[in-house]
């Protein structure tokens, strides 16, 4: 039978439920990317040579995100049963996104003019190797508005859960879950089983998440070996520039609209802690996107909202990157001498905002966003070579992307869920409470059997 053990308040842990530290997830992430660093500082050769375990681990995440994505968004809309309930959360949504990004871009061009990180750099364009970037360049050149509007579309339904192109899959699962709302008792049958095949898919996940430490040892060595941590130091004025300036948008801008919405963004870090490593450990965001809904869910999010608002997340409210693209654009701009106008620098905000929309959290995404915001600047004053600059640091900064990027995302789910007046307030103040003992239970068992929390702190139902 089931027995609820029970421990005071305040307590690390929950009692009856002790797991030795060595089987605790996030330390297991932590340990890899130390032995990572390690391995790849000092045998770099050996340390390139694990990359396939970074790329495995990711593939295997990258397996099951379009699956997921497509039955949580069909399963929330359908269950909603109101299409003018979905339409306002998605518009709610939308200008939530619109708004913060907005600021993040302005930040990353107010944070590069103050400190002009770039400034005496004195970079000899012509001297610049434009074949170290031409890949990046030929994807931004071949991504104009309309082949970007037009890729959305995929070329029959089934190709877009293949594909994996989030984009995409938003589309046909947004379809499919309107269709399914209008088609009463069959409709309900229907989204049911694709309901079911979700619990499926998210127990596979729950599996190949195990396998992060695994992933981020490879990454972790691979990164160092390829690129050696003599490059961030080389420009370590540019990476502590990026790094400084996503901090402050998280603690301030995230930070106040999170004191405003009912909850602490330092508590709600604690409570994503493990994602957070995996995602510093893989520099990619998707790797965790069904444990942040998974999370957001057990934090007081409905359902619905869950459904919605984090995958359409991945596409549209690209925090992190959207700080890099200005702030990055303005260091090389800076580095190679170039005078932006008033105009230049309108024309870097709205390409920037445009460009960003669908570089999910995959990982190189920002860095093709950046080539396609360096072409669209009238006159061309920072040609696309001069990515060559930060070629060797981007990785580095990929992570911070990442980070920012699923950070904004939480934090969204939360506000779009209290704005629709469906946040339990109840459930968030309790997993505030003890947010490190919750967050580490929930990841470390399968996400469809969260911890049960009471008032008087975490309480675990074990089986006996």
């Amino acid at each position: 039978m089931a027995q609820s053990m029970t421990h005071a308040p305040g307590a690390a842990a929950p009692a009856g439920h002790h797991t030795p530290w060595y089987r605790v997830l996030y330390i297991q992430v932590l340990i890899a990317i130390a032995l990572g660093v390690l391995l790849g500082w000092l045998h770099p050769e050996w340390g390139k040579s694990v990359k396939w375990m970074g790329d495995a681990f990711i593939a295997l995440i990258k397996m099951m995100i379009a699956p997921i994505i497509f039955c949580t968004i069909v399963h929330g809309i359908a269950s909603i049963g109101d299409l003018k309930k979905v339409g306002r959360v998605g518009l709610k949504a939308l200008i939530y996104f619109e708004v913060v990004s907005s600021v993040a871009l302005l930040i990353g061009i107010l944070v590069g003019e103050i400190v002009r990180p770039g400034a005496g750099f004195g970079a000899d364009i012509s001297k610049l190797d434009a074949k170290a970037v031409e890949g990046y360049a030929s994807k931004a050149a071949a991504d104009s508005t309309i082949a970007h509007l037009l890729g959305i579309i995929p070329k029959s339904f089934f190709e877009a859960l293949a594909g994996g192109d989030l984009l995409q899959v938003l589309l046909v699962s947004i379809l499919t879950g309107v269709v399914l709302t209008g088609m009463g008792a069959k409709g309900e049958s229907i989204t049911h089983g694709i309901d079911a095949a979700g619990q499926v898919f998210f127990r596979i996940i729950g599996i190949i998440v195990k396998l992060a430490p695994i992933g981020a040892f490879g990454a972790m060595a691979f990164t160092v070996g390829q690129y050696g941590i003599g490059k961030v130091i080389d420009l370590a004025w540019l990476v502590g520039t990026f790094y400084t300036t996503s901090l402050l948008f998280i603690f301030v801008v995230l930070g106040g609209i999170a004191a405003f919405s009912g909850f602490s963004i330092f508590k709600f870090l604690a409570f994503i802690k493990d994602e957070l490593l995996i995602v510093l450990g893989t520099s990619s965001s998707e790797t965790v996107l069904p444990h942040m809904m998974t999370k957001m869910k057990r934090l007081g999010a409905s359902d619905s909202v869950v459904g919605l608002v984090i995958p359409t997340g991945y596409s549209f409210n690209l925090d992190g990157t959207n700080i890099y693209m200005t702030l990055t654009t303005l260091f090389l701009a800076q580095a190679v001498g170039a005078d932006l106008t008033f105009g230049q620098y309108a024309t870097i905000f709205l390409v920037a905002m445009l460009t960003s929309k669908g570089a999910s959290g995959v990982t190189g995404a920002g860095f093709i966003t950046l080539a396609a915001t360096l072409a669209a600047i009238p006159g061309n004053p920072v040609p696309v070579a001069a990515m060559t600059l930060v070629l060797g640091v981007d990785k580095f900064m990929s992570e911070c992307r990442a980070l920012t990027n699923l950070i904004g995302n939480g934090v969204a789910t939360v506000v779009v869920s209290r704005w629709e007046g469906e946040l339990d307030r109840e459930k968030l103040r309790q997993v505030m409470a003890h947010p490190i003992a919750i967050g580490t239970d929930i990841s470390d068992h399968s996400p469809d059997a969260p911890s049960q929390v009471g008032t008087d702190g975490p309480r675990i139902v074990a089986a006996q």
